[in-house]
């Protein structure tokens, strides 16, 4: 099941405070987390006394065996966009909030002028669930550390194929792309969280370059930023791999600058302090070797049921951090023409402090 249970009450009281007589969840990432069921067509209406599920005939039935008799959700059916609006005027509500992260203008247009003939008013709200997502709960941490797990599994068998291959100049990028989606697939997970970033030589200077044809060779550097979905929830995992011995020395001064970088972050989390100095403490330290400038991303993001989600790890953030976080620390240095290092673990915060979910360690891989 979804996290409605673990927040409801702070969940309603929040709705109450706002002065709001109801609430409407219309997205797929909402609906996923609030009631742990998938839908791509799925509305969740929340009132003081009412959780209200509807979705249409292609869920319906999953939905109605999912649910049970749950006391927590009601539910009914949707055939038309006709059904949603008598559901919430089936609740009296006259002020309904809505979420507006992922849903489309013309939806919320089409719902407000609806709405507003039969006299109820719509407030548009965005990151209403951010508070609660942010802060993980036991099940959802365990389903992080399964993703985290295969990930590490999946890359681990990644090296073996490398070091047993040794022909690799007669593999490209998107080879190895495939050979993680496979592993992903056969140790349990549902898919990438993400597309995989394999980057080789020059390519690894751009941190979101998109894995194509470049054949890998000797002597180059290859980033590696891969992640997979378990039961709903994302890992994400960044490491810097060196092909043959013959390697850019500036490359491999990088490599150990930036996981300086990482280390120094890591030991900056503490319960209390703004999410934004973590960023300002690897920043300082790139900035410090002479490779400010070539450090071009945040420092990392949250992650959980998004591979992006809040908190974001910049140095503008001013959300605290606090126990039960969960987010990466990934900086890096890319020099154009050359190649870049980037790497990347996720962060739990846990009994004040931040701890690293993965356990593949951070030392140079040369194969």
């Amino acid at each position: 099941m979804g996290q409605i249970e673990r927040i409801e009450k702070k969940l309603k009281e929040k709705i109450k405070k706002l002065g709001l007589d109801g609430f409407l969840f219309a997205d797929d990432i909402a609906v996923f987390y609030l009631s742990g069921f998938k839908s791509t067509n799925a509305y969740i209406i929340l009132t003081e006394k009412d959780n209200i599920f509807l979705t249409d005939g292609r869920y319906y039935l999953r939905a109605k065996e999912f649910f049970g008799q749950s006391y927590n959700w009601e539910l009914k059916y949707l055939q038309t966009f006709k059904d949603l609006i008598k559901a919430v005027k089936e609740l009296s509500i006259r002020k309904l909030g809505i979420l507006t992260d992922k849903i489309s203008y013309s939806f919320y247009k089409r719902l407000e002028e609806i709405l507003k003939k039969e006299g109820i008013e719509i407030f548009p709200i965005e990151g209403f669930l951010n508070e609660f997502r942010m802060i993980k709960a036991p099940d959802e941490l365990e389903k992080i550390k399964k993703a985290v797990e295969i990930t590490e599994l999946a890359f681990s068998n990644l090296l073996e194929f490398l070091k047993t291959h040794r022909n690799w100049e007669s593999l490209k990028e998107k080879d190895l792309r495939k050979f993680l989606i496979c592993q992903y697939l056969e140790l349990g997970a549902e898919k990438e969280s993400f597309p995989s970033i394999i980057a080789s030589g020059k390519n690894s200077a751009v941190p979101h370059h998109e894995t194509g044809e470049k054949r890998l060779r000797k002597g180059e550097n290859l980033l590696i930023d891969t992640g997979c979905v378990y039961q709903g929830y994302c890992s994400d995992f960044t490491r810097t791999l060196f092909i043959g011995k013959n390697q850019n020395k500036e490359l491999l001064r990088i490599y150990e600058i930036v996981r300086e970088a990482y280390e120094e972050a890591l030991n900056s989390v503490e319960v209390g302090k703004a999410v934004g100095e973590i960023d300002l403490i690897a920043r300082e330290y790139i900035n410090s070797k002479g490779y400010g400038k070539y450090f071009n991303h945040s420092t990392g993001h949250g992650v959980g049921i998004e591979i992006h989600e809040a908190p974001r790890v910049y140095k503008e953030e001013k959300i605290k951090i606090s126990e039960g976080m969960v987010f990466t620390i990934e900086p890096g240095i890319y020099i154009p023409d050359i190649g870049g290092v980037r790497l990347e673990n996720i962060i739990v915060v846990d009994k004040g402090k931040g701890r690293a979910l993965q356990k593949f360690p951070l030392e140079p891989i040369i194969i």
